[in-house]
C-alpha cells in the first residue's frame, strides 16, 4: 500500500468504523483522525469520543453539524419535495454530503492526505461520500477499507473486533444496521434482508406502532415562510427543535414508518425500513400549501422535477451542477409558499384539514357550485371548442376513412 501519513475518518462509533481505525493503523501504518457528525442522533458523545481514542485515533473531532443540517440539506430538499421512489425522504442520502464535506475541511486542518470512509462496496453511501470528495478535494487520495480488507461480512468484522478488543454496539443476536439522524431512523441488514419478514416491533426508535398510537386524533398546524418551516401550533421554533417537537408529535401518533424496497444505485434492490415522522408532517404540510399558492403551470412543472431531484441525492450528486440549478429554479416558487395547514393525526394517518396562505391563488367565488357574478358559464362552450378542435379534426376523418371501407 501507498505510504500515507494521517487519514482523516468518518467515524459513527459503530461497527464497520470501530473496526477500521485499528485496520488502518496496522495496513497503512497512518495516523487516524476521526471525525464524528453529531446531526440530531441520540448517542452519548463523550462515549463514542473515548471510544475512537482507544481504538487507536490520534486525534477526534466531535461536530455539531445539527442547524447546518436542516437548513443547508434538508430543507432545500422539502422546498423541492423531493421523495425518492414515492417513499424515501432520504434521510440518510442527506445526510453524507454534509459529512463528508465537513470531513474534507478536517483532513486540511489536519495536513491529512487521505480520506476514509466505513461505506461498503455494495451499497449507496461509498459513492455519496466519495463524489463530494472527488467534487470538494479532488487531490486528497480516498481509502475504503471495504473494498480492500479481506473481512467479508459483519460477523468476519464482529470476529474481527472480539480478536483486538474493539468495543462495539453491535451483537449477533441482533445484527441489523441503523443509521440515525435527526430527520429519520433507517434498519437495513440481518433478518430485513429477507422482504417477507416483518420487522421487530422493538426495533423502531423513534415512533410506536399505529395500534399502540392514542385512540384521540391529535391536531397540529404548522407554519411556513417561503417553503421554510417556521412554527407549530402558532410557536415560532428553531429548525432543529421545531423538526424535534414534530418528530415526537408524529412518532406517538405512529406516523413516518415506511417499508420499501428500492433500486439502489449500484444495481441491486434493496430492502430498507425507515422512521420520518416529523419529517413526513412537513412534507405534506409543504406540498398541500404548494397546491394553494402555485399557478398551475409551475406547479405541473415542480412536479416533474421533484423526483429527479431526489434521484440527484439519492445517487450522491448533491454538489452536481443540476442540483443547484435546480435549487434556482425552486427558490422562485417558494416566493409565496407562505401559510399555514392544519393536519389531523390519527393511528399511522395524516390527514389534511385546512390550509390558508395570505398568496392563495384559490378563489371561493369562481369554485362555488352556488351563483355567482364573475364566471359566464356561456364562455365554457367555446373555450372546449377550440381545446376540443384537434379531437373534432381526428373524429371527422376517422368517420371518412370508415366510410371508404
Amino acid at each position: 500500500m501507498s505510504k500515507i501519513e494521517r487519514i482523516a475518518l468518518a467515524y459513527s462509533g459503530g461497527l464497520d468504523t470501530s473496526v477500521i481505525i485499528r485496520w488502518l493503523k496496522e495496513n497503512y501504518q497512518a495516523e487516524v483522525i476521526a471525525m464524528i457528525a453529531d446531526l440530531g442522533q441520540e448517542e452519548d458523545w463523550s462515549q463514542l469520543e473515548s471510544r475512537a481514542y482507544k481504538t487507536g485515533a490520534s486525534k477526534v473531532y466531535v461536530e455539531d453539524l445539527r442547524e447546518e443540517f436542516v437548513c443547508d440539506f434538508i430543507y432545500p430538499a422539502l422546498k423541492a419535495n423531493a421523495l425518492y421512489e414515492s417513499k424515501y425522504l432520504l434521510g440518510t442520502a442527506l445526510a453524507r454530503p454534509l459529512i463528508a464535506k465537513r470531513l474534507v475541511e478536517i483532513a486540511w486542518e489536519n495536513d491529512a492526505s487521505a480520506l476514509a470512509h466505513g461505506a461498503t462496496g455494495k451499497g449507496n453511501d461509498q459513492v455519496r461520500f466519495e463524489l463530494t470528495f472527488k467534487v470538494l478535494a479532488p487531490e486528497l487520495k480516498i481509502v475504503a477499507p471495504w473494498r480492500e480488507w479481506n473481512l467479508r461480512s459483519r460477523q468476519d468484522e464482529i470476529a474481527y473486533a472480539k480478536e483486538h478488543g474493539i468495543e462495539i454496539g453491535l451483537s449477533e443476536e441482533k445484527p441489523y444496521s441503523i443509521d440515525q439522524n435527526l430527520w429519520h431512523t433507517s434498519y437495513e441488514g440481518g433478518i430485513l434482508e429477507d422482504p417477507t419478514a416483518s420487522p421487530d416491533e422493538n426495533m423502531f426508535l423513534m415512533s410506536v406502532s399505529p395500534e399502540k398510537a392514542p385512540d384521540e386524533p391529535s391536531c397540529v398546524e404548522i407554519s411556513l415562510e417561503e417553503g421554510i418551516p417556521k412554527k407549530v401550533n402558532d410557536e415560532e421554533l428553531s429548525p432543529v427543535e421545531l423538526i424535534r417537537h414534530l418528530n415526537l408529535i408524529a412518532g406517538r401518533n405512529g406516523i413516518g414508518r415506511v417499508d420499501l424496497v428500492e433500486n439502489r444505485l449500484v444495481g441491486m434492490k434493496s430492502r430498507g425500513v425507515y422512521e420520518t415522522p416529523g419529517g413526513t408532517l412537513l412534507y405534506l404540510a409543504h406540498k398541500e400549501l404548494e397546491s394553494l399558492t402555485l399557478d398551475r403551470e409551475t406547479l405541473h412543472y415542480k412536479e416533474l422535477i421533484s423526483p429527479k431531484y431526489a434521484e440527484l441525492i439519492y445517487n450522491g450528486l448533491w454538489y452536481s451542477p443540476l442540483r443547484l440549478a435546480f435549487d434556482a429554479f425552486v427558490d422562485v416558487t417558494q416566493k409565496k409558499v407562505t401559510g399555514s395547514v392544519r393536519l389531523k393525526l390519527y393511528k399511522g394517518n395524516c390527514i389534511i384539514v385546512g390550509r390558508n396562505s395570505p398568496y392563495s391563488l384559490y378563489r371561493q367565488d369562481l369554485a362555488t357550485f352556488e351563483e355567482d357574478r364573475v364566471y359566464d358559464q356561456k364562455d365554457a362552450q367555446g373555450f372546449i371548442n377550440l381545446f376540443g378542435l384537434p379531437l373534432s379534426v381526428l373524429g371527422r376523418r376517422e368517420r371518412l376513412e370508415a366510410k371508404d371501407l
